[in-house]
């Protein structure tokens, strides 16, 4: 039963209960409830433990920024979620709760020892305890704080949610629907502007939904709210709730989470769980509100402590009734609210404690009028309760002394330390911050973006001040956008503004430096560990954060950072804008891989891109696998064939007669203009000035480092134009590094580049036979060897279609690569099929390629190179141009270690059995005797068994290689250690002969 929910109170549907269970315990709910606010109504207060110390606590806030009551959830098989904030999640029919990061049950966490042995966990503790002795990090240090890190349990099991992605271009994008942005959305939508108004809550209202007793234009504020609403959506703005803006990129684009079904007891099938917006605005609009600050007192983090705004939102928006007897910590007015609407709800204030000498009259005198006891100029020095506060120790404050303290019994403590504006996306645009001394907090200063701040998030407090500023900021945006528009801001009554003054931390009787004052509360992190990390050297913000962890739990700071920052600039002894602020990044919240991920998961997870010869492959029984992007026929097997079957058929039969292949995944990259050829000589390691036209040429790439980065067969096919190909993965790589090097080294330059990947159907034709299979279907190009020998390029018709005819080969055997445009793709096929019947003509996937090219010793880049393979290492020196000037990296190939003796060379490897195949990737050693751990010197990049050979071979990057030829070295194997002879890398006709018919 429900025993602190107050009839007549709240938000809520007041109807049929809402089941759900925390810690395996059945309790009810209302629709509408957080499960805070949910188990707040039965009295529990009790919701985690801290990370370090495991201390007890419960929630501080009523929103997203709570540090301390973080749960898991489940919502089904494979529906487990950790570190859900229960302040934030909506209950639902059935919903499983349960308390974390706790060894036994939450009232008697086994891992509390901590909290015994605290003076051994100070800050900086790990950089201090884990040095020695050394040998004990990987055995002990490391395993203990593996299993003792992190907040909440991974999940273990495939999510089955599915989650969605959405563009949105918007002229005016409005954050925040309090009083300020539904203020500013009013003013601008009335002057005929595209609005979309977000707000991360189920309502939107923001601090009007805990403040039903304002007055707006003459109307109750929950009355004004809702005809505000409805205005809204008669004049077309788009309200996105449960969407949280969670960060804030260059050119006006936020990104946007949206709760989709998380509150539903039964989500439709197949509806998405969130929904991830990408949205580009003309204009922004930032009403993020302020975030209530917590005080720094010793014991400030037991539970049923909380922020009085808090409070206020679980009485009036829940019906929630915190305490029978709270009392009140505060040093600004707007607490005495908070102590005001508690108090009539039924609540016996037991004393409101001000630290301040002077609050509002006002407030004084609605105090007096309900009897409540008012302790100014007093601080708190402590708490007492362990698994809730029963009391706290107060005492006056005099001329900076402290009396005789006296203990008031209490069953809550709701504190108030002012307001911090929420500036985290604004942050996140790069925009600049100012200190306002009289406020004691840092205002949005310059923009770097299309723009606005409104209300209290930049330091304007009170209902009045934030709806004016909303209208006027509304009309602002409205007119940037070159609408006519004019502000009328409500009239308030009854408004509840106020003053306030900035405590580091509390006055405290007796050694401060004994006292638990804690500021960040869920790392754990108090006033006297930023004290000891200044004294320990720390002086910059960035590096107090690091060496303390505060500011780094998952609420980004939004809790701690202002009074860690206070502390921190108190112990420096500078001014807080001198010692600086910690740097915002997104997400504003934790945000589920999920929502980033979107559609891409399972078989969506990349783009699967298919050429036009793929619907060929996959009717005629193909087996694929994934290169880079594209899904590529790996094999063609038979009835009855393995993969190892099937490609020892291809491979003889192409080297046989005749086999066909898909190549039109290769990149290809058309380099046009005036400086064509002087552009290629720059890119390139070979000479490009004297190739003719007409002919083609093997190209090699470097990056400025001297590595090989690409490699292809390149034509030229008129004075400035040259068809380029690269690796598959390599296409869009390349294209980008063309670019950057002419937009930023030779901009004088005159030549364009066009990728034309996707505009070319390749169809490579290899075997003694491919000249015959080909011939009959070639228009306008002699195919004899002496027309058309090998490394020619033209262009001619072939079945009909127009094309661009290649004499390459990648197998050593006769080829051609026939490239036609992508929609002839296919209808080419089939004619080469169809002719080539005769022949017995054999297609061959991927598998069949590799291993191919690797019996004639040609390398695939990313397979047989690693990103330090220079082109001597890889056998490739004949493709360096000797009288060159200049190219890409050339001069890295003259550093010291580049040319040094002993480097990884590409060399062959023979196995002293035939039949035993290497694995790729497996190490090589000189000596198998070693002492462990063996020396590696190189390692096998390429292995297969070859039907021509009738063996296994394989090619391997080995210290000094190409010195090692014809002696023998060891491959350690799970089967044992195996011995292979060092030799070339040609294996199949090292001459050539058969690609020069």
């Amino acid at each position: 039963m429900s025993t602190h929910r107050i009839a007549g109170k709240g938000r809520f549907d007041h109807g049929g209960p809402v089941r759900f269970t925390f810690d395996g315990k059945r309790y009810e709910g209302r629709r509408g409830d957080t499960i805070a606010s949910a188990l707040l109504a039965h009295g529990v207060h009790l919701m985690g433990r801290s990370f370090k110390y495991h201390r007890p606590r419960g929630p501080v806030c009523a929103g997203t920024e709570e540090p301390n009551a973080l749960v898991e959830t489940s919502r089904g098989k494979g529906r487990f979620e950790p570190n859900t904030r229960a302040t934030a999640q909506e209950l639902r029919e059935g919903l499983e709760v349960r308390s974390q990061n706790r060894i036994g049950s939450l009232a008697f966490d086994l891992q509390a020892v901590n909290d015994l042995v605290h003076p051994l966990f100070s800050a900086g503790f790990y950089y201090k305890t884990f040095m020695w002795p050394r040998s004990f990090w990987d055995r002990v240090y490391e395993p203990v704080i593996r299993r003792a890190a992190g907040l909440g349990r991974a999940p273990d099991a495939p999510d089955p949610d599915r989650y969605a992605h959405r563009n949105l271009h918007t002229e005016l994008l409005v954050i925040g629907a309090g009083p300020a942005g539904l203020a500013a959305a009013l003013a601008a939508a009335r002057a005929g502007a595209e609005v979309t108004l977000v707000d991360e809550h189920a309502e939107m209202g923001g601090a009007l939904l805990s403040d039903p007793d304002v007055v707006i234009d003459g109307k109750p504020a929950w009355d004004w709210l809702a005809a505000a609403l409805a205005e809204l959506d008669r004049l077309g703005v788009r309200r996105l709730t449960r969407t949280t803006a969670i960060g804030y990129y260059h050119q006006n684009f936020v990104g946007l989470c949206q709760k989709l079904t998380d509150h539903l007891d039964e989500p439709p099938e197949g509806a998405p769980r969130e929904r991830m917006w990408h949205v580009r605005a003309v204009r922004v609009i930032l009403a993020q509100g302020a975030l209530e600050k917590p005080l720094v007192f010793d014991g400030n983090d037991r539970p049923g402590v909380m922020l009085a705004g808090a409070a206020q939102t679980y009485l009036n928006r829940y019906g929630v009734l915190v305490g029978d007897t709270p009392a009140i910590v505060t040093s600004h007015d707007s607490a005495y609210h908070a102590a005001f609407d508690l108090a009539d709800a039924g609540a016996k204030v037991a004393a409101i404690v001000d630290v301040r000498a002077a609050p509002g009259e006002g407030v004084l005198v609605e105090a007096r009028r309900r009897g409540i006891e008012v302790l100014t100029s007093h601080t708190v020095t402590g708490t007492n309760g362990r698994l809730r506060v029963k009391s706290l120790r107060v005492a006056p404050v005099s001329g900076g002394r402290v009396g005789a303290a006296r203990t008031i019994a209490c069953d809550c403590v709701l504190m108030c330390g002012g307001w911090t504006p929420s500036l985290h996306l604004f942050s996140h645009t790069k925009g600049t911050l100012k200190w306002d001394e009289a406020l004691d907090a840092f205002l949005p200063d310059r923009s770097a973006e299309e723009c606005h701040i409104a209300g209290a998030g930049r330091g304007l407090w009170g209902y009045g001040a934030a709806l004016a500023d909303g209208a006027e900021i509304g009309v602002t945006a409205a007119r940037a956008l070159g609408l006519d528009a004019e502000a009328a801001a409500p009239v308030v009554e009854r408004d509840r503004t106020g003053t306030g003054e900035t405590f580091k931390e509390l006055p405290t009787d007796g050694d401060a430096g004994r006292k638990r004052a804690f500021v960040d509360f869920q790392n754990d992190v108090t006033a006297k560990d930023i004290r000891l990390a200044v004294k320990e050297g720390m002086r910059s913000i960035e590096h107090v954060k690091r060496y303390t962890t505060n500011g780094m739990a998952t609420d980004q700071g939004k809790m701690s950072n202002v009074n860690g920052l206070m502390i921190a600039s108190d112990a420096v002894g500078k001014a807080p804008p001198q010692v600086g602020l910690t740097t915002f990044r997104p997400p504003y919240t934790p945000t589920t891989f999920g929502a980033f991920a979107g559609y891409h998961r399972g078989r969506h997870f990349e783009v699967t891109r298919r050429t036009p010869i793929d619907p060929w492959a996959e009717a005629h029984g193909a087996a694929f696998e994934p290169v880079s992007l594209w899904r590529r026929a790996w094999y063609f097997p038979k009835a009855g064939e393995d993969m190892d079957a099937a490609v020892a058929r291809e491979c003889a039969a192409t080297r046989g007669s005749v086999g066909i292949f898909d190549a039109s995944t290769l990149g290809k990259i058309e380099v046009q203009g005036p400086d064509a050829v002087e552009f290629m000589n720059r890119m390139y390691t070979n000479p490009w000035t004297k190739l003719g036209i007409g002919r083609a040429r093997y190209g090699l790439l470097l990056g400025e480092d001297g590595y090989i980065r690409d490699d292809g067969v390149i034509g030229r096919l008129g004075e400035d134009l040259f068809h380029v190909t690269t690796t598959t993965g390599g296409a869009a790589r390349v294209l980008n590094m063309m670019e950057d090097y002419i937009q930023t080294e030779w901009p004088d330059l005159k030549v364009w580049l066009t990728s034309t990947t996707e505009q070319w159907a390749t169809v490579a034709l290899n075997g003694p036979n491919a000249r015959r299979v080909l011939e009959p279907l070639v228009e306008g190009q002699d195919l004899s060897a002496e027309a058309f020998p090998h490394m020619s390029v033209a262009e001619c018709t072939v079945a009909g279609f127009p094309a661009r005819l290649f004499r390459i080969s990648f197998t050593g055997e006769l080829g051609f690569e026939i490239n036609v445009p992508a929609r002839h793709g296919l209808a080419l096929w089939e004619a080469l099929m169809k002719e080539g019947e005769r022949y017995d003509i054999c297609p061959y996937g991927t598998e069949t390629m590799h291993v191919l090219r690797a019996e004639k010793g040609f390398i695939i880049v990313g397979q047989d190179t690693d990103g330090t393979v220079t082109p001597d290492d890889a056998g490739l020196s004949w493709a360096i141009g000797k009288k060159k000037a200049d190219f890409v990296g050339m001069r890295s190939l003259r550093r010291p270690d580049l040319v040094a003796e002993g480097r990884k060379q590409l060399v062959g490897l023979m196995t002293e059995d035939g039949d035993v195949k290497l694995d790729e990737g497996a190490q090589v050693v000189a000596d198998p005797e070693q002492a462990l751990p063996m020396k590696m010197i190189g390692h096998v990049t390429s292995s297969y068994y070859s039907a021509a050979l009738g063996r296994h071979f394989a090619m391997a990057l080995v210290e000094g290689g190409r010195d090692l030829e014809g002696r023998d070295v060891f491959v350690p194997t799970p089967e044992g250690i195996r011995r292979a002879t060092v030799t070339t890398t040609a294996f199949y006709d090292p001459a050539g002969e058969r690609l020069k018919v």
